[in-house]
């Protein structure tokens, strides 16, 4: 599908979409762009060719990032970053991360025709990474910018096809051996605009989710080790029954989750038992946790109320309890002031909003420990995401767009 951008009406906003999307797709109509894959590129390229037919300036960094960029009139002000980024999940959505980029190119293409160019520079964002999809690792994109990561982060790590990070990455024409620092020391905000991924905004009828804050995450693997013996033979008082345990646990740290806070929350997602024969009382089980909440106060509280109780439990079972942490992501509060910002914009347009928590991860929280950043959000359709069954409304996407341009004018212009 070609696009043409002389025109980009409304109707065009999903034409675009699916364009974007046809670069990837799968079988069953989702889409599927890994870091450094085949897709992956053509999508970069293809986005980096609509970007310089509007005259945008546009570059690549040495991690793929890709950016197009509207000078200011002031040579000596700092830039204004917008977008999010081009990877998918396997057999994803069209519209998480696609939709960001895509808004801020219409709303920057928009700003241009209606004022020409901005006293500070624009630049539009097509992150390379920020799913975790193929390498076990997440916004590669972003926090090459921001410089948390760097090459030593992924030197030994690769894909689940064993095909290593800095292969890849050579690969798809960005030689490790080119690399140079992608931090940038000019950004003075950011600002992104995603769908939900989330019910909130559709049940409550609003137009706009204009978010305060985003989750910390904490997850862990939690390891209990019984003892495996005879299902028949064993009498219950005798038994060092890891599944029971487990079952306990479980029980345990959702009831705690629900008095703590009602915005935290504990999710059990992966659970594996040894030996797992049924006629066999289970000597081991290993299971998943995964915590999240907006306060690093109220994390701490629930982790450490949750854990006490579970090595005072295995002690007094004499079950052995091991407990590893293996992501700690900080909760990130957006800026009030453009929050604000935005509220006095979407009042002024009669837009119906709220504020939002974000429960799920997003770049924004990686620039927002860096610069002054804004996430706003638009309805999915029945909460669906990561899905071939994501789906926003024209009207919705159209509603992101123009709230976007109107911030992006204010920070700029």
């Amino acid at each position: 599908m070609d696009i043409q951008v002389d025109n980009l009406d409304k109707d065009q906003v999903g034409a675009m979409i699916e364009w974007l999307a046809s670069i990837g797709e799968t079988e069953n109509g989702g889409v599927t762009r890994l870091l450094y894959s085949p897709s992956w590129l053509e999508a970069q390229l293809a986005l980096k060719n609509i970007m310089e037919q509007s005259k945008l300036h546009t570059y690549f960094d040495s991690v793929g990032n890709l950016f197009g960029r509207l000078p200011g009139t002031d040579l000596h002000g700092k830039t204004i970053l917008t977008g999010s980024h081009v990877d998918t999940v396997i057999d994803g959505g069209k519209f998480d991360g696609a939709y960001g980029i895509l808004a801020s190119f219409i709303a920057v293409r928009r700003l241009f025709q209606a004022y020409g160019y901005p006293k500070k520079t624009i630049e539009v964002v097509s992150l390379s990474e920020e799913e975790g999809s193929r390498f076990p690792l997440t916004f590669w994109g972003s926090r090459n910018i921001c410089g948390t990561y760097t090459l030593d982060r992924v030197k030994e790590v690769k894909d689940s096809a064993g095909i290593p990070f800095l292969e890849a990455m050579k690969k798809a024409g960005f030689d490790p051996e080119k690399y140079s620092s992608p931090v940038r020391d000019d950004v003075e905000r950011f600002v992104e605009v995603h769908i939900e991924q989330g019910m909130v905004l559709e049940k409550n009828q609003k137009q706009v989710g204009i978010v305060t804050h985003i989750v910390g995450q904490r997850r862990y693997t939690i390891q209990i080790k019984g003892e495996s013996n005879h299902a028949g033979t064993t009498p219950m008082s005798y038994r060092k029954d890891a599944v029971t345990t487990a079952s306990q646990f479980i029980s345990f740290l959702t009831e705690k989750a629900k008095a703590i806070d009602p915005q935290l929350v504990a999710t059990v997602g992966r659970l594996q038992v040894k030996p797992n024969v049924p006629n066999v009382v289970a000597g081991e089980v290993e299971f998943s946790l995964d915590i999240r909440h907006h306060q690093e106060e109220v994390i701490d509280q629930y982790c450490n109320e949750i854990f006490t109780e579970f090595k005072r439990s295995a002690e007094s079972l004499q079950i052995e309890v091991t407990i590893s942490q293996w992501m700690d992501v900080q909760p990130v509060k957006m800026d009030g002031e453009m929050c604000e910002w935005t509220r006095e914009i979407a009042e002024r347009k009669n837009y119906r909003y709220q504020d939002m928590i974000s429960g799920a991860g997003h770049d924004a929280q990686v620039f927002g420990t860096k610069c002054a950043t804004s996430l706003i959000f638009v309805p999915s359709q029945k909460g669906i995401s990561h899905s071939p069954k994501e789906f926003t409304s024209l009207e919705d996407l159209e509603t992101g767009i123009d709230l976007l341009t109107e911030v992006l004018y204010k920070l700029a212009y």
